[in-house]
Formats: structure tokens, sequence, C-alpha cells
């Protein structure tokens, strides 16, 4: 370790033992359909679930922040 830097204390987050980031948009999904395995479809399903889940909620905090400032 190089003179003075500083070993990070932040645990890794859960989505890095995972493996890669995968887009959930139209290409990816279309792709994974076309392949047809049915395991790796329901996992991109699920996938897709959440994150439209966590978007919907973010933005509805968003929306109230919007509101107080207005």
């Amino acid at each position: 370790m190089a003179k003075g830097a500083k070993k990070s204390s932040k645990k890794p987050s859960k989505s890095s033992k995972k493996g890669p980031i995968v887009p959930l948009y139209a290409v990816p999904i279309r792709d994974c359909s076309a392949r047809g395995n049915v395991r790796e479809m329901k996992s991109m399903a699920a996938k897709a679930k959440k994150h439209i889940s966590d978007v919907q909620g973010a933005l509805a905090r968003l929306e109230k922040s919007i509101a107080k400032l207005s």
C-alpha cells in the first residue's frame, strides 16, 4: 500500500457480489428472451421488476421533494 494511503472501511455492496452489472433496458431483455433460457429469463424478469420498483420509489421521493419546494 502506498505511503499515506488509507484502507477503505466500506464493506462491498451486496450488488458487487452478484457479478457484472446488466443494464435492464430493451436490448438485454430482448436478447435474453431470444436465447430461450427459461432460468435466465426468470432471473432477468425478477431483476427488472426490482429495478422498476426501486425507480418508482425514488421517483415518488423526488416528486415529494419537488412538491415541498414548489
